[in-house]
């Protein structure tokens, strides 16, 4: 049984998806520190500019976790994501199809920005069509602090016998945790696909909601090279 590890973030991009798509179970890692100006509570979508970033306002004190991480529903942001897709996408050949259920994910109120996130995936992956065994690490009860043990301890805690890995894994995590556990460790090699887009040269590493509005129901089989 093969598991992937990652932090929540918002609206993710192709690459978030590859690892959830080729393991069996996925787990939310939302017990360790939020990092600000990253991808947990922002992502990127194609204008006729080029990208922009779309962002979610949160109320973050150093060093919240990122389940402790408020969302600033003071500011209305679920507003000015609407109109931004809808003026950016509107004449994307699926947009039309897929924006009710968008809509209704921007109808939701979330207080934590990790509970925004885990939305946002679960949303897009039934836009894929795509449907796997979701779990949340806080939930799985106390856990190693140091990071590789920390990965470890949670396959073990899912009976997994393989971790897929970013690709970056490489530079950081110590196998010795995964090799006393008797769990392979597996590197993701995510090769981008490219694919019809809106608006000239061709953007990568974009959010997934790209992908949908131009792709529709090919758009897995652009995620796991088929297409």
């Amino acid at each position: 049984m093969i598991v992937a590890i990652h932090q929540p973030q918002f609206m993710p991009w192709l690459g978030y998806f590859d690892k959830i798509v080729r393991s069996d179970i996925f787990i939310f890692l939302d017990n360790v520190q939020f990092k600000k100006n990253e991808f947990q509570n922002r992502n990127k979508i194609k204008t006729a500019q080029g990208w922009m970033w779309f962002t979610v306002p949160v109320l973050y004190k150093y060093p919240e976790q990122i389940n402790e991480v408020r969302v600033n529903n003071l500011v209305d942001w679920r507003k000015k994501h609407v109109r931004a897709l809808e003026i950016n996408y509107h004449k994307a050949p699926y947009f039309h199809d897929l924006f009710p259920e968008i809509e209704q994910f921007y109808a939701e109120d979330s207080e934590f920005i990790s509970d925004a996130n885990r939305a946002s995936v679960l949303m897009l992956l039934k836009l894929l069509g795509v449907f796997k065994e979701i779990k949340v690490a806080s939930m799985l009860g106390d856990l190693p602090e140091v990071p590789s043990e920390r990965l470890a301890a949670i396959c073990e805690c899912v009976k997994a016998d393989t971790y897929l890995s970013g690709a970056g894994g490489k530079d950081y995590l110590d196998l010795e945790p995964f090799n006393k556990k008797g769990i392979t460790v597996l590197f993701q090699d995510f090769k981008h696909p490219v694919y019809p887009q809106l608006y000239g040269e061709f953007i990568p590493n974009l959010s997934l909601l790209d992908l949908l509005f131009n792709c529709g129901t090919d758009s897995v089989n652009f995620l796991e090279g088929k297409a």
